[in-house]
């Protein structure tokens, strides 16, 4: 299996975010992806190739430009302002400030804007932001090309994950949807329907946004329980798609320290329905803080459980991109990566 990396990643490098109102060492640091290269390292199945660039283009067809413009541009103006070497906004742009009024605008000045692009405080910006967001794009895009030339599987190392970056706003430590620009690439130059897999703890709220009314993308979620987990006001399972997209939209909530069986069983029942939709590829997204030792998340799978998943979605026969969103656990993000993946080398 060919693992896309670029040391890119390392440009993003904070040291903090605010989590639950206090500042602590941020939890999406360079080791997660460090720690899995070198656990794949150890296998000589796995064989590591760099990125190819893709540009601009890709990430427009699903993203505001307005977005990318900010993220492209906003750090030397915040730096210049604020002289701080990281940045999180002091404001947020609510539903609620503009009821009953006009669309609001963004202010003028980067820093007071980064409250209208960015919907929480646990993403901050640092110099290297940009370089790393448009990179972990460039690995995804790059997993997909190996697919598309005939491969059955490929492996995206992405840092910084997507998963949580919306149409027009970032959040959730994702700057731009690296699986969402993968599948709405596939889809459109293809012509066929992708489906999109996500297995992080937490609901992959921004590719849902982007493709709820698409009946070309497919998004199929395993996730913790909105009620009690981030991102808090997405992914209940009566979330099923609007317009052309209805019925297009599946979304799997967990509780509290559910185990590998009832998660691979439910998987199961996931790929069904994957499989009644017909996709030409599967794009998953890749999440290891469903891990029973995860700081930020509380469900109770083990390394082998990662196996029985990989097994899962393996059997669908459809090929397939794995790319890496969350997992926290330093320690064991390497090994759970490898039993993940291991089924398909």
């Amino acid at each position: 299996m060919d693992v896309v990396w670029t040391d890119l990643h390392r440009h993003q490098n904070p040291k903090l975010e605010i989590n639950l109102g206090q500042p602590i060492p941020t939890y999406e640091r360079a080791e997660r992806a460090e720690t899995i290269r070198r656990q794949l390292e150890t296998d000589a199945r796995f064989r590591f190739v760099g990125l190819e660039e893709h540009g601009r283009a890709p990430i427009e067809a699903v993203h505001d430009h307005g977005l990318i413009d900010y993220l492209e541009t906003a750090w030397p103006q915040i730096n210049r302002a604020t002289g701080r070497s990281e940045f999180a906004p002091e404001a947020m742009l609510h539903v609620g400030l503009r009821d009953g009024m006009s669309a609001a605008r963004p202010p003028h000045g980067a820093a007071a804007a980064f409250g209208y692009w960015c919907y929480e405080t646990a993403t901050p910006m640092v110099e290297g932001t940009y370089l790393a967001a448009r990179a972990s794009v460039d690995v995804a895009l790059t997993a997909a090309d190996k697919v598309l030339a005939g491969a059955s599987s490929s492996y995206g190392l992405c840092r910084p994950p997507g998963h949580h970056a919306a149409r027009s706003v970032f959040g959730g430590f994702c700057y731009f949807n690296n699986a969402a620009v993968v599948a709405h690439h596939v889809a459109s130059t293809t012509g066929t329907k992708v489906t999109v897999l996500d297995v992080d703890y937490h609901h992959g709220n921004g590719t849902q946004q982007i493709f709820y009314d698409r009946d070309d993308v497919q998004f199929v979620s395993l996730h913790g329980n909105p009620n009690r987990a981030y991102p808090w006001f997405i992914g209940h399972e009566d979330e099923t798609g609007a317009g052309k997209g209805a019925g297009t939209n599946l979304n799997v909530v967990f509780e509290a320290e559910a185990e590998d069986d009832e998660y691979v069983d439910r998987l199961g029942i996931a790929c069904e329905s994957i499989a009644g939709f017909g996709p030409s590829m599967v794009i998953v997204s890749l999440g290891l803080d469903t891990y029973w030792n995860d700081p930020i998340s509380d469900l109770a799978l083990t390394t082998d459980g990662y196996r029985r998943c990989g097994e899962v979605v393996k059997q669908l026969g459809l090929p397939t991109v794995v790319l890496q969103e969350g997992g926290y656990d330093i320690e064991a993000i390497g090994r759970n990566a490898h039993a993940w993946l291991s089924p398909f080398v």
